[in-house]
C-alpha cells in the first residue's frame, strides 16, 4: 500500500480508539476464565546478577547506565558440556530472573527507563493490559514465566523450574488447567517441555498456543548473529545499550542460539545457504574469483575457520571463544529431541506466525568486486541478505512446520516482536482463551471496534502508480437511543475527508492521497464507519 494511504488508515483507526473510548473505565475480574502463562523468547526476561555472598542483586539485562560493561561482566559465559549449563565467567554471582508481579513484570517492560523506547525493550506489556481489560487478573489468572535465555531449551534447571510454575499457577488458580502462550524461542521451550516431561504437560495445560515460533531455526538472523553479533536496537540508540561485539561474545557460547540455526534436515523449499565470494590463488600465483554456497549441514566449517582467533580479555586474562563445536553437538540432540515431540491428547495446540515481512534466509559475504580473501574477515564484514516471506526474523516456512497435531495454523502480517501488540492477534487469543462470551461487549470500555471489510487495489498507468483502499469498522456500544427511535430516519451521516501530499527535493510532487470518511449514525447499537482512499504516486 502507498505510504501516505496507509498513514491516513493507521491515523482513522487511533481516531476511532479516541472516540470509542470510555472515560470512566472500571476494573473488571472474570471469575470463569482458565488462566494464562506467558512465555518469552530470546532476551525476553529481565536478568539480574546475585553475588554470591551478601546477596545483592544487580540488573544486568535490560539496563541503559553502564550497560555494556555490566553486560560483559555478569553475562560473559562459558558452555560446560557435562552439564549443559552455560555458566557466567565471573565466579562470584549467579543470574537470577526476577519473581515480581506473579512472573509478569520481567517480561512486561523490560527496559526500566524507557529512554529507548524500542519494541525490543518493551515485550508482552500490550498483551498484558489487554488481558485485564478481558477480565484476567494477576496471580489469579495471568501469569509469567521468565527464565535466563543463555541456556539450552532443554536445560535441566528451567524445565524445573516451568514445572514448578506449572504447578503453582494451577493451585493458584483454584485447580484450572492453563492456556500457554508462548512468543519466538519460548516456543521451542515448551516443546521440548511437552516432549521430555508429556505426563506433566498433560496434568497441567489445557491448551497451547505458539505465537512466531522458529521450529526449524531462523536461518539468515542466526547465520549472522553468530558470525557478527546482534543488535536489538539501531542508531544512536546503540550508545547507551550493548555493543553487537559484546552480544557476539556472549552468543557464541549459548546453546539457545544454536538451536535456532536452521534445521539440517528439513525439506526446506528453499534451502538457506551461506554464500561467499572468494578470492583463491594457485601456485602459479593466478587467481580466481567465485561465489561458494554452503547448506546448513556444511556451514559449521566456515564457522570454525571464521572465529577460529575470535578472544575475549577478561579480568586481565585473554579467553578463546571460537565456533563452539561442543554446544552444536548438544543443539543438534535438542533437535531430534524437538523432532520427536507430540501434543498430549488432552490438550490442544494453535500456532500464530507472522507474515508479509522481508525475512533473512540466505546470507551472502564478499562481492564480486570486493571478494573474501580470508574468512577470518567475516565477523568485520556486512551481511547481505537473501529474503523470504516471514516476520522479519523467523521464516513463514519455518514458523508454520511445527511438526505438530494443531486445531489451528494462522498467518497474521506483522514482524517479530509486533505481532504481540497486534489487534488481529488479540480477536484470535480472546477468541481461542474463550474470553470473548459476547464478542459484541467489552464489559471495560462498553464498545468494541470491528474490522469488517478490507480491500485495496493497485496498479500502474502511464507510468503512475495508483493503490485504492476501503475499509470498514463497527463500533458497538451501548444503544443510546432508545429514546431517538422516532427521529432516526432525520439523522444523516457525517462526512469527511483528508488530502496528504509529498513533495520531493526537486519540489515536483512524488504522491498525493486522499480519503473519505463516512460515520453512519448509531442504530441498535452499532455506529457503522467507512473509509474509502486513493493514492497516486509516480513510479519509477
Amino acid at each position: 500500500m502507498a505510504v501516505l494511504l496507509e498513514d491516513i488508515v493507521k491515523s482513522v483507526e487511533q481516531w476511532l480508539k479516541l472516540i470509542g473510548k470510555n472515560s470512566h473505565e472500571q476494573a473488571y475480574v472474570d471469575p470463569t476464565l482458565d488462566p494464562v502463562l506467558l512465555v518469552p523468547g530470546i532476551a525476553g526476561s529481565i536478568l539480574n546478577s546475585v553475588d554470591e555472598k551478601t546477596g545483592k542483586e544487580e540488573r544486568v539485562w535490560v539496563r541503559i547506565l553502564g550497560a555494556d560493561h555490566e553486560f560483559c561482566t555478569k553475562l560473559w559465559s562459558r558452555f560446560d558440556p557435562t552439564t549443559g549449563k552455560t555458566v557466567t565467567l565471573d565466579a562470584g554471582t549467579h543470574i537470577e530472573v526476577p519473581q515480581d508481579r506473579y512472573g509478569l513484570y520481567a517480561i512486561d517492560t523490560l527496559d526500566p527507563d524507557m529512554v529507548i523506547g524500542s519494541d525490543s525493550v518493551y515485550y508482552f506489556h500490550d498483551m498484558i493490559v489487554e488481558m485485564l481489560k478481558w477480565g484476567y487478573q494477576e496471580g489469579t489468572t495471568l501469569f509469567g514465566f521468565g527464565y535466563d535465555f543463555r541456556q539450552s531449551n532443554r536445560f535441566q534447571g528451567t524445565l524445573e523450574d516451568l514445572e514448578a510454575k506449572l504447578e503453582s499457577v494451577y493451585t493458584a488458580s483454584g485447580g484450572r488447567k492453563i492456556n500457554i502462550i508462548s512468543h519466538s524461542m519460548g516456543g521451542l521451550l515448551v516443546k521440548c517441555f511437552m516432549s521430555l516431561r508429556s505426563d506433566i504437560f498433560e496434568k497441567y495445560v489445557k491448551n497451547w498456543i505458539a505465537i512466531a515460533a522458529p521450529f526449524r531455526g531462523a536461518p539468515g538472523y542466526i547465520t549472522s548473529t553468530l558470525l557478527n553479533g546482534a543488535s536489538f536496537v539501531e542508531g544512536w540508540k546503540q550508545n547507551f545499550f550493548i555493543s553487537k561485539w559484546s552480544m557476539h561474545q556472549m552468543l557464541i557460547e549459548c546453546p539457545s542460539i544454536y538451536e535456532l540455526m536452521a534445521c539440517p534436515d528439513f525439506p526446506w523449499e528453499h534451502i538457506p545457504l551461506l554464500e561467499i565470494w572468494r578470492k583463491k590463488s594457485d601456485s602459479d600465483g593466478n587467481s580466481t574469483i567465485m561465489l561458494e554456497t554452503y547448506p546448513p549441514i556444511e556451514a559449521a566449517s566456515i564457522f570454525m575457520e571464521a572465529l577460529s582467533s575470535n578472544k575475549v580479555n577478561y579480568d586481565g586474562a585473554d579467553i578463546s571463544l571460537p565456533f563452539n563445536l561442543e554446544v552444536l553437538k548438544w543443539a543438534n540432540d535438542t533437535r531430534k529431541l524437538l523432532s520427536c515431540a507430540k501434543v498430549p491428547d488432552h490438550v490442544k495446540f494453535y500456532n500464530i506466525y507472522g507474515t508479509n515481512n522481508e525475512t533473512p534466509h540466505s546470507v551472502c559475504y564478499g562481492s564480486e568486486d570486493a571478494p573474501v580473501s580470508d574468512l577470518q574477515q567475516l565477523p568485520a564484514l556486512l551481511a547481505k541478505y537473501i529474503n523470504v516471506d516471514g516476520d522479519g526474523t523467523v521464516p513463514v516456512e519455518s514458523a508454520k512446520a511445527d511438526g505438530l497435531q494443531a486445531d489451528a495454523r494462522v498467518g497474521v502480517p506483522g514482524n517479530h516482536r509486533g505481532i504481540l501488540c497486534d489487534h488481529h492477534v488479540f480477536r484470535i487469543l480472546k477468541h481461542w482463551l474463550m474470553a470473548d462470551h459476547d464478542p459484541y461487549y467489552n464489559p471495560v470500555n462498553d464498545f468494541v471496534i470491528l474490522p469488517t471489510l478490507f480491500e485495496v487495489e493497485s496498479h500502474k498507468a502511464r507510468g503512475l502508480q495508483v493503490t485504492s483502499v476501503k475499509e470498514d469498522w463497527e463500533i458497538i456500544g451501548e444503544n443510546q437511543e432508545d429514546q431517538e427511535q422516532d427521529n432516526i430516519a432525520e439523522k444523516r451521516p457525517l462526512v469527511g475527508s483528508i488530502s496528504v501530499s509529498r513533495i520531493g527535493g526537486d519540489k515536483s510532487l512524488q504522491e498525493e492521497a486522499r480519503a473519505t470518511i463516512t460515520v453512519q449514525p448509531q442504530h441498535n447499537g452499532k455506529k457503522h464507519v467507512e473509509l474509502k482512499g486513493m493514492s497516486i504516486s509516480a513510479s519509477a
